[in-house]
């Protein structure tokens, strides 16, 4: 994996506050990868509209050679435009995740994660119908700990794991979905203008779950360790595919505003209802089947996705072989068994 820094808003490598740096950072090219406009990203994210152009060259110019141009001539720019392994630090996001995780532990877990930039990308593709990469991620024997750990460790231990996967997907350019439990749902974007341009969403997948389990060995481990909770353990399954983005329903929310009658004193409610939305394909379902099938700290992707690999990052996986008594779903396109790839050590 590239370990290279990233630029801060002042133009300094980024080494130390990870959730102000890579992430802030990471959601500013979230946003103007969805075709959000920079003067709205500078208002989202509370920074001047120079500052993000900045970012957002910076970023340009350091994957400059790498760059997939989209041939459509279309203003609005392409989802997954980065390889975004070379701005992520990850020994930075290792200890800031023990940091992180020493905090959970020491005091109260501590998360901040917003859903917002997942709504708004959702909301976007309403209706519709759209390319995604699915990356699903859980604890490996839940189970288990679920019947050794008071309810407060183990709930401890969860959202510890949440927080620390959810950082990494944002890293990643990708969008969390839904939590499940131990388990994440998450999803890269192909290009929102209709192209079938799929491998770099891929390839930010599979380092994201890369990096997920390098962060859970060496940064969360080691603090569960030395504070006498047992070690955990993730398996991650990714698959691309055409997926329908659906309302599922409104969140409504109450505000208490004061009455617009100056002769009434008085506080008025009003209702908010605010669209909610999610996925589905059976790519997401591929997605979750596949990831039991895996061992301990092991990715396992699809054939749609190994189509994606160049050839030297196809020699990364190697087939996965199995009965059609354990594995029997077939590939919408091909009409036969859909090929699991599972990664070598």
């Amino acid at each position: 994996m590239t370990e290279a820094h990233t630029a801060s808003n002042n133009g300094d490598n980024v080494t130390g506050d990870i959730d102000v740096g890579i992430y802030q950072q990471q959601t500013m090219l979230n946003l103007y990868n969805s075709g959000i406009p920079i003067e709205i990203i500078a208002l989202q994210v509370d920074v001047s509209q120079d500052e993000v152009e900045n970012i957002i060259q910076r970023a340009k110019a350091e994957e400059k050679g790498r760059r997939v141009v989209s041939k459509q001539g279309s203003d609005t720019p392409s989802i997954g435009m980065f390889y975004l392994d070379a701005v992520v630090d990850t020994a930075s996001v290792i200890k800031d995740s023990q940091t992180r995780i020493w905090k959970a532990l020491k005091v109260k877990p501590d998360f901040n994660f917003s859903m917002e930039e997942t709504h708004n990308v959702l909301e976007k593709f309403a209706r519709s119908k759209v390319n995604l990469v699915i990356l699903h991620v859980d604890i490996v024997e839940s189970t288990r700990l679920s019947m050794t750990l008071p309810v407060n460790s183990l709930a401890t231990i969860v959202q510890a794991f949440v927080q620390e996967m959810s950082l990494m997907v944002r890293a990643y350019g990708g969008y969390v979905l839904k939590y499940i439990g131990d388990a994440i749902i998450a999803f890269f974007i192909a290009n929102p203008n209709g192209g079938d341009e799929l491998s770099l969403p891929c390839i930010n997948a599979i380092n994201c779950a890369r990096s997920m389990i390098k962060v859970i060995q060496q940064g969360v481990n080691p603090i569960l360790d030395e504070y006498d909770y047992p070690e955990i353990s993730v398996r991650i399954g990714i698959d691309v595919g055409e997926n329908a983005v659906i309302q599922t329903g409104y969140d409504i929310q109450t505000i208490t505003a004061a009455n617009s009658n100056k002769d009434n004193n008085k506080k008025e409610q009003q209702l908010i209802k605010k669209p909610r939305y999610d996925i589905l394909s059976y790519t997401l379902n591929i997605a979750t089947k596949m990831t039991g099938l895996v061992k301990p700290n092991g990715i396992i992707i699809g054939q749609s996705v190994y189509k994606m690999l160049d050839e030297e990052q196809k020699t990364s996986f190697e087939i996965l072989s199995l009965s059609t008594d354990i594995w029997n779903y077939f590939g919408i396109n091909t009409g036969s068994i859909y090929r699991l790839f599972n990664q070598l050590n």
